[in-house]
C-alpha cells in the first residue's frame, strides 16, 4: 500500500509520534488518517501515564491578558527542566492553556483539564498536554492558575 507523504507529516506533527510509528499505524488502518491518529494518541496517552511518576520541577509562569484588557490570567505550567520550559512546544502549550484559562469560570486545574479546547472543541485540554508530553519526552501539569476579571470581588 502507497501511503501519503502528506498524511505522514501531519501525523507527526500532531501527535509528536515518530516516522516508524506513524507508518505503523497508517498501513495498520488501511491508509485511514482518522483511524491512525485516533490509535496514535492512545500511545500518546500511555506515554504521558509513563512519565507521571516523575518530578516536574521546572516550568514557566505564563500571561494572558484578553483584547481590552477585561480579563487576564497567570498560570504555572511545570517541566522537568528547564531546557524543555524554553523549548517552543512548551511555550505554545503555556500560552494556549493560559489563554483557555481566561474563557471559563474554572474552579480547579482538574476542571480546566477536562475541558473542550477552545480551538478545537474534539479535544480536551488534557489531550493537548499528552501530545506535548509525547512531542517533548518530560513531564508536564499545569500546577495552579489565577483568572482576573474587572468588576469582580
Amino acid at each position: 500500500m502507497e501511503l501519503n507523504v502528506k498524511d505522514i507529516k501531519r501525523l507527526r506533527e500532531e501527535t509528536g509520534a515518530g516516522v516508524l510509528e506513524v507508518k505503523q499505524a497508517l498501513e495498520t488502518s488501511g491508509g485511514d488518517y482518522k483511524k491512525a491518529y485516533e490509535e496514535l494518541m492512545k500511545k500518546v496517552g500511555s506515554k504521558a501515564a509513563k512519565k507521571s511518576e516523575r518530578v516536574a520541577k521546572d516550568g514557566l509562569i505564563v500571561s494572558y491578558i484578553h483584547a481590552g484588557g477585561r480579563v487576564g490570567t497567570l498560570v504555572y505550567m511545570a517541566c522537568e527542566t528547564d531546557f524543555v520550559a524554553r523549548t517552543e512546544d512548551f511555550q505554545k502549550l503555556c500560552k494556549e492553556i493560559a489563554m483557555q484559562a481566561a474563557t471559563g469560570d474554572y474552579k480547579t486545574v482538574e476542571e480546566l483539564l477536562n475541558d473542550e479546547y477552545i480551538r478545537d472543541p474534539s479535544r480536551k485540554i488534557s489531550d493537548l498536554i499528552n501530545e506535548t508530553i509525547a512531542k517533548i519526552g518530560e513531564r508536564v501539569e499545569i500546577r495552579k492558575f489565577v483568572k482576573y476579571s474587572v468588576g469582580e470581588e
